[in-house]
C-alpha cells in the first residue's frame, strides 16, 4: 500500500511563518472568493427589461408616465385650439395646417421625441423574433402617426404648422392605462379586482370615442361652421344618445363621413363593452373552451390534472411554479371536472393569471378532454390527490385511473404524480415523479423526535425563495433565519463547475470542506455519470470524477453567479466582509487565541467501538498548547479511516458489566422480514432474533408472557415516543422504520408506543413485531386516562397525526379544529411535553400553542402578514412552533413535486434525507449537540473542518434555542410569586422547600386559598403604584395575568394527579410547573463560516455509510437476520 503521507510535499517555510502570525485567520485570507448571484439578470437588456417590464412596481411608475404623457399630448392638442383664431373662407388647406405657435410646437416635439424613444425601446425589449409583429400592433402605428411628423419639422421648418391628428393619444393613453391597472393588480396582488378593470375599460372607451369624435367634428369643420370644442361637445352627446335635436348638424361632406364612422364605431365598440361587463359575474362556460392547437405548437404548456381545484392548492402551484425565471413563457392549462370555484375564479380574472392559466372543465379518463388539453403537446402533466376526503383509498384509485389514461394518451408526456396511500404506489411505477404523501410524513414526523425541526428543514428546502423573507424585521434572529431559508439544492458537473472543479481526484470531504470554505457552498452529494443512484456524503474514500454530478445547497445555483477574488474585493474595499453572518471573529481574537503552528494529524489507530469522536485533547496535552484541528486530507488516509467491523458482536452498550441484558432483548441487524405494503424500500434495521407474540405488542393489557399494564411498569430506560393516530396504516410503518435504522445507537433507541383510535390489523402487527419497543394501544387523546395509561408524563415526544375521518367538514379550515384542540389541551395539561403536530392546512398553525395576550405571537403575526403582502411564499416561516419544528402541515410538500419539473433529482435527495430509500455508499441524516466542551471550536467553519477531518460528517445546517426577552413585569412577577411561595412551603413544610419550588402540594384545599391570596396580594400590588403611571398600570396586568395562569395551571397539574391516583399510577416524576414556553427555536441552514456556535446548538450532520468502510459489506448486507449480528455505531458526536 502506497503511503499518500509521503507523496505530499511538505509546505514552504514562508507559509509555515505566515500561519505563526496568522492563526486561524490563514484559511480566511488565501483564497476566499466572493460569489454574486444571479448575473444573468446583469446584462444591459436585461436590465432594462427589469426596470420597465418585469419589475412591478417600476413598470408602473413607467406606466403612470407614459400615461401622463399622452394626456399631456391631448391637453396641449386642445390649447392649440382654443388658441387658434378660426379663419375665414372653405379652402381645404386649412385641413391641412393650422396655426401653432412656436412654444407649443416645442412642446409638441419634446413630448413625441420622448414618446417615439419609448416606443421603440419596449418594442426593442419585447421583441421575440418577428419584427412585423411589433411594427404592425395599433399602438405603434399610431405613436409613428403621431410623433413622427412633429420630428420632420424639426429638420423642415416648413412643416411646423402641419395639422397632426395628436387628438388619437386618447387611444394610446387609454391602453397605457391598462397596462398599469395591470401592473398595479400584480404590484398589490389585488384579488376582487376584475370588475373594477371591466368598468374602467368601458369608460375610458366611451371617453375615448367622445374625445376622438369632438376633435375630428370640430377640425374638419374648420371650412364649414367653424364649431368650437363645446359645440362639438354638444353635438356628440346628442348623436351617441340618440335624442338628436338637429340645432347642430355637420355641413362639410368630410365631417358627415367621419360621424357615420364613429357612430359605426360606437355600435360595435360599446355593445362588446357591455357584454363583457354585463357576463363578467356570470359563470364562465362550462366546457372551458378549448387549448388551441397553433399555441400548443408554439408555446410551451404543463396540464395540471385534479378531482378539484382549491384556492390553497392552485396558489401554492402557480406561485412555486412560476418562481423559476425559465417557466415564465409557460402555459398552465388546468383541466378538472367540476365546476371552477368562486374564489378559484376570481383569482383567473386577475390580469396577473388570465393570461397564463387556462381552466377546462373535463375529464382526464376522456380523450376528448385530453386532446381539448393538447396533453400530447405538453411539457408535463401534474396529477394530484384530493387529500381533502374522508376516503383517500378511493381518492388514490381516482388517481391511478387518471395516470394510466394519460399514460395511454400520451406515453411520451412526463408524469408527476402524487398518490396518498403507500400501498397504491406500485400501481403507477411507470411515472416519471410520484410523491406519496403518507411515506414522507411519516419518515419527518419519525426524524422530528431524534433530529429536532427535521420538517422544517425539509420545507425550508423544497421551497423556493431569494432568502429577503424577515430582512426589514429589528428581530436578528428572523433576519439570520430569513436570509438562509434561500438556500436550495442544485446540481452541476464537476468539469463544467467553478466550485468544484479544483478537486477533480480529490476526495468528497475534501471537496465539501474547501468549498464551503471558499465559496460559502455545501457540498452534499454526487452521482456518477454512468450510475443513476445518488450517494449523500459517500465519506473521505470517495474520489471526486470530472463527470460527477455535484449537488450542493447555496442560495443560487452557480450559473447565475459572479466571482470576485480577494484581492479584487479588498480594493473595491477593504473593510467590507464576504460573508455576513451574525457574528465575527475580531483580528486580535484570533491572533490571542492562536495555538501551536503544529498541525495534529489524523489518529492512524482504530477507532474505538463506541464510535468516533471529536473530542478535546487531554489534560496533559492541554498544559503545552492549545486544541488545534486536523487538516482535511486531499486523499483519504485508509489507516485513518475506520476499519473496524462495525457489524462485530462487541458493543459498548451490550457488555457493561454493571448492566446484564437478558437473551430476549438481543437485537439483530438484518432487513425487516415481513413488509406490509408492496413497493417499500428495504431498509437495514435493528430487529428482534424472534417476533413479539401479537398479545405482548399491546401495552395496556397483560398476557400470559407478562403481566404489564401500562408504561410505566415496563420500566423503560428511555423516553418513549408515543403517535396519536387514528388508524394503524401501512404508512405508520415509515414511522418506525428511521427510528429502527441500523445506524441508530442501540442504547439510544426510544421505545415506540402507537395510540390508536381502532384496533391495527393482523398484516399491520406482523410487520412490526420483528421491531423491538414497538407496542400500541386501543385509545384517543381525548382521554386523559388513555394518554396517562401510555406514558405520556414521562415522554420525549409526543406526534399527533391529523385524522382522516375530519376531512369532511362542512368549512375546509376547519378540518384541522379537533386536532387543534386536543393538542391545545395536551399543552395546557402537559406544558414541558414536547408536542409534534400534522396539520391539513398551513394557515391553521397559528391557532398551535395559541395564547390570546402573547404580545410576541401577536407581532409574529403582523409580521406574517407585511411578509405575505410583499409576495412571500414562506409566510408562516415564523410562527414559532413551524420554525421550531412543532408542527408542519403535509400540503407544504406539494412544492416538492412541483419542484421535480425543474429539479429531477429532489425526491431522491428527499428520501435519502428521510431514510425512506437507502443506498449503499450514500449517508444518512444525524444531529449532533453542542456542549460547553465543544465551545472552544467558536466558529461553522472551524466544526465543519472538525467533522470533515476526523468523522468524515458533512454538517448542512444548525437548529439554535435562544431565550425570549421577558418583560421586567413577568420576570418581576415570577420571582416575586416563587419566593412569597417558597416562605409558604418553608412555614408548612421545611423539609419540601426545594423540592416544591415550581409545582404544588396534592391538596387540593390549599388551591383557593393560594388564588385568593394571590389576588389579594395583587390588588395590594396595584394600589401601592402611581394611578397617573401608564407603565405602572401595564406592569400591574401583567403581574394578575401570571398570577391566574399560576393557579390555573395549579389545578390542571391537580387534575392530572387525580387521575394518575385512581388508575394506580405514581405521580413521581409529574413536573407539571416545568414550562419552556419562554424560548424559541429556529433553522439555519447552510450559514455562513463566520457564524458562532452556541451552546446547546443542535448541527444537522449527513454522516457516511458506517457500512461503505466495511470489506465485502454488500454480502454481509444481504445475510438472513438469523445470522446477522451487530455492534452499535453512536450516533452523537462528542467533540
Amino acid at each position: 500500500m502506497v503511503d499518500l503521507e509521503s507523496e505530499v510535499p511538505p509546505l514552504p517555510p514562508r507559509y509555515r511563518f505566515r500561519d505563526l502570525l496568522l492563526g486561524d485567520q490563514g484559511w480566511q485570507n488565501d483564497d476566499r472568493v466572493q460569489v454574486e448571484f444571479y448575473m444573468n439578470e446583469n446584462t444591459f437588456k436585461e436590465r432594462l427589461k427589469l426596470f420597465f417590464i418585469k419589475n412591478q412596481r417600476s413598470s408602473l411608475r413607467i406606466r403612470l408616465f407614459n400615461f401622463s404623457l399622452k394626456l399631456l399630448s391631448c391637453l396641449l392638442y386642445i390649447i392649440r385650439v382654443l388658441l387658434e383664431n378660426p379663419s375665414q373662407g372653405n379652402e381645404w388647406s386649412h385641413i391641412f395646417w393650422v396655426n401653432r405657435s412656436l412654444p407649443l410646437w416645442g412642446l409638441q416635439v419634446s413630448v413625441a421625441l420622448i414618446s417615439l424613444f419609448e416606443t421603440i425601446l419596449l418594442g426593442y425589449l419585447s421583441y421575440k423574433g418577428n419584427i412585423w409583429e411589433q411594427i404592425l400592433r395599433i399602438p405603434f402605428i399610431l405613436e409613428i402617426i403621431n410623433a413622427v411628423p412633429f420630428i420632420i419639422s424639426i429638420f423642415w421648418p416648413s412643416l411646423r404648422n402641419l395639422f397632426v391628428p395628436v387628438f388619437l393619444n386618447c387611444w394610446l393613453a387609454k391602453h397605457a392605462l391598462e397596462n398599469m391597472i395591470n401592473d398595479l393588480h400584480r404590484a398589490i396582488q389585488r384579488t376582487q379586482s376584475a370588475m373594477f378593470n371591466q368598468v374602467l375599460i368601458l369608460i375610458s372607451t366611451l371617453l375615448c370615442l367622445i374625445f376622438t369624435c369632438i376633435c375630428g367634428i370640430q377640425h374638419l369643420e374648420r371650412i364649414g361652421k367653424k364649431l368650437n370644442l363645446f359645440d362639438s361637445l354638444y353635438f356628440c352627446i346628442v348623436t351617441f344618445s340618440t335624442v338628436g335635436f338637429g340645432d347642430v348638424t355637420p355641413e362639410t361632406w368630410s365631417s358627415k363621413l367621419f360621424v357615420v364612422a364613429m357612430i359605426c364605431v360606437a355600435l360595435v365598440v360599446l355593445p362588446i363593452q357591455f357584454e363583457q361587463l354585463a357576463y363578467l359575474w356570470m359563470e364562465r362556460q362550462k366546457s372551458g373552451g378549448n387549448y388551441s392547437r397553433h399555441r400548443a405548437q408554439t408555446e410551451k404548456h404543463v396540464v395540471l390534472c385534479v378531482s378539484s381545484l382549491k384556492i390553497d392548492l392552485l396558489m401554492d402551484f402557480l406561485n412555486e411554479f412560476y418562481a423559476h425565471p425559465r417557466l415564465q413563457d409557460y402555459y398552465v392549462v388546468i383541466l378538472c371536472p367540476t365546476e371552477m370555484d368562486v374564489q378559484v375564479r376570481r383569482v383567473l380574472q386577475i390580469p396577473m393569471w388570465s393570461q397564463r392559466v387556462i381552466y377546462l372543465q373535463g375529464s382526464a379518463l376522456k380523450d376528448q378532454d385530453l386532446l381539448r388539453a393538447k396533453m400530447d403537446d405538453a411539457e408535463a402533466c401534474f396529477i394530484l390527490s384530493s387529500r381533502c376526503e374522508v376516503d383517500r383509498t378511493s381518492s388514490d384509485h381516482q388517481t391511478i385511473l387518471r395516470a394510466w389514461a394519460v399514460k395511454d394518451f400520451a406515453p411520451n408526456c412526463p408524469l408527476y404524480v402524487q398518490i396518498l396511500k403507500p400501498e397504491n404506489k406500485f400501481h403507477i411505477k411507470f411515472a416519471d415523479h410520484v410523491v406519496c404523501e403518507e411515506e414522507f410524513k411519516y419518515a419527518m414526523l419519525a426524524l422530528n423526535c431524534i433530529c429536532p425541526a427535521t420538517s422544517t428543514l425539509i420545507t425550508l428546502l423544497v421551497h423556493t425563495s431569494r432568502g429577503q423573507e424577515g430582512q426589514q424585521s429589528p428581530e436578528q434572529w428572523q433576519k439570520m433565519y430569513g436570509r438562509c431559508s434561500g438556500n436550495e439544492v442544485y446540481h452541476i458537473v464537476l468539469e463544467e463547475s467553478t466550485f468544484f472543479a479544483e478537486y477533480e481526484g480529490k476526495s468528497f470531504t475534501y471537496a465539501s470542506f474547501h468549498a464551503h470554505k471558499k465559496f460559502g457552498v455545501c457540498l452534499i452529494g454526487v452521482r456518477r455519470e454512468d450510475n443513476k443512484n445518488i450517494l449523500l456524503n459517500p465519506g473521505p474514500r470517495y474520489i471526486m470524477n470530472s463527470t460527477d454530478i455535484c449537488f450542493y445547497i447555496n442560495i443560487t445555483k452557480e450559473e447565475n453567479s459572479a466571482f470576485k477574488n480577494q484581492d479584487q474585493r479588498r480594493k473595491s474595499n477593504v473593510s467590507r466582509s464576504f460573508y455576513h453572518g451574525p457574528s465575527r471573529l475580531p483580528v486580535h481574537s484570533i491572533i490571542a487565541s492562536m495555538g501551536t503552528v503544529a498541525i495534529d494529524l489524523q489518529d492512524t489507530s482504530c477507532r474505538s467501538a463506541s464510535g468516533p469522536t471529536l473530542s478535546l485533547p487531554t489534560e496533559g496535552s492541554k498544559e503545552v498548547r492549545r486544541p488545534s484541528i486536523a487538516p482535511v486530507l486531499e486523499v483519504a488516509d485508509t489507516s485513518s479511516i475506520q476499519t473496524c467491523d462495525l457489524l462485530s458482536d462487541q458493543s459498548e452498550d451490550e457488555t457493561t458489566p454493571d448492566e446484564e441484558i437478558s437473551s430476549n432483548l438481543e437485537y439483530a441487524k438484518g432487513y425487516p422480514p415481513y413488509s406490509p405494503y408492496i413497493g417499500s424500500s428495504p431498509t437495514f434495521c435493528h430487529l428482534l432474533h424472534e417476533k413479539v407474540p401479537f398479545c405482548c405488542l399491546r401495552l395496556d393489557k397483560s398476557c400470559q408472557h407478562n403481566y404489564y399494564e401500562d408504561a410505566k411498569a415496563y420500566g423503560f430506560k428511555n423516553k418513549l415516543i408515543i403517535v396519536a393516530a387514528e388508524t394503524a396504516g401501512n404508512g405508520l410503518y415509515n414511522f418506525i422504520v428511521p427510528l429502527r435504522a441500523y445506524y441508530r445507537p442501540k442504547k439510544e433507541l426510544n421505545p415506540i408506543v402507537l395510540l390508536l383510535d381502532n384496533p391495527p390489523d393482523m398484516h399491520f402487527l406482523d410487520a412490526i413485531c420483528w421491531f423491538p419497543m414497538v407496542y400500541y394501544m386501543v385509545g384517543s387523546i381525548d382521554n386523559l386516562d388513555d394518554l396517562l395509561r401510555c406514558g405520556v408524563t414521562f415522554a420525549a415526544n409526543m406526534v399527533v397525526v391529523d385524522k382522516e375521518s375530519t376531512m369532511s367538514a362542512e368549512e375546509d379550515y376547519m378540518a384541522d379544529a379537533k386536532t387543534i384542540v386536543n393538542v391545545q389541551t395536551l399543552f395546557r395539561l402537559f406544558s414541558s411535553l414536547s408536542i409534534i403536530t400534522e396539520l391539513t392546512h398551513p394557515a391553521n398553525m397559528r391557532f398551535m400553542q395559541f395564547r390570546a395576550k402573547d404580545c410576541y405571537s401577536l407581532a409574529l403575526s403582523k409580521l406574517e402578514k407585511k411578509e405575505r403582502e410583499r409576495g412571500s411564499n414562506l409566510a408562516f416561516m415564523f410562527r414559532l412552533p413551524f420554525a421550531a419544528g412543532r408542527v408542519f402541515s403535509i400540503s407544504m410538500l406539494d412544492t416538492l413535486l412541483y419542484q421535480s419539473f425543474v429539479k429531477d433529482y429532489m425526491i431522491s435527495i428527499t428520501r435519502l434525507l428521510l431514510g425512506l430509500d437507502t443506498t449503499p455508499g450514500s449517508g444518512f441524516l444525524c444531529s449532533m449537540k453542542i456542549t460547553a466542551d465543544d465551545l472552544w471550536i467558536r466558529t461553522y467553519a472551524r466544526l465543519y473542518q472538525k467533522l470533515c477531518s476526523s468523522t468524515g460528517d458533512v454538517p448542512i445546517g444548525i437548529y439554535r434555542t435562544e431565550s425570549q426577552k421577558l418583560t421586567t413585569s413577568e420576570s418581576q412577577i415570577s420571582i416575586s410569586v416563587e419566593e412569597w411561595e417558597d416562605t409558604k412551603d418553608s412555614r408548612e413544610q421545611g423539609h419540601h422547600r426545594g423540592n416544591h419550588r415550581n409545582s404544588t402540594s396534592s391538596d387540593q384545599s390549599d388551591h383557593p386559598l393560594l388564588r385568593r391570596k394571590s389576588m389579594q396580594w395583587a390588588r395590594r400590588l396595584s394600589r401601592k403604584g402611581p394611578k397617573h403611571s401608564g407603565k405602572t398600570a401595564e406592569k400591574i396586568t401583567q403581574q394578575r395575568l401570571n398570577l391566574y395562569r399560576r393557579s390555573e395551571r395549579q389545578e390542571l397539574a391537580e387534575l392530572v394527579k387525580n387521575r394518575m391516583k385512581h388508575l394506580g399510577l405514581s405521580t413521581v416524576g409529574y413536573d407539571e410547573m416545568n414550562d419552556h414556553q419562554s424560548t424559541l427555536s429556529y433553522i439555519l441552514i447552510n450559514p455562513s463560516p463566520d457564524t458562532r456556535i452556541e451552546l446547546n446548538d443542535v448541527v444537522y450532520l449527513i454522516r457516511p455509510d458506517p457500512l461503505a468502510y466495511l470489506p465485502n459489506s454488500e454480502p454481509s448486507r444481504r445475510n438472513s437476520i438469523c445470522n446477522v449480528t451487530g455492534q452499535d455505531s453512536r450516533e452523537e458526536t462528542q467533540l
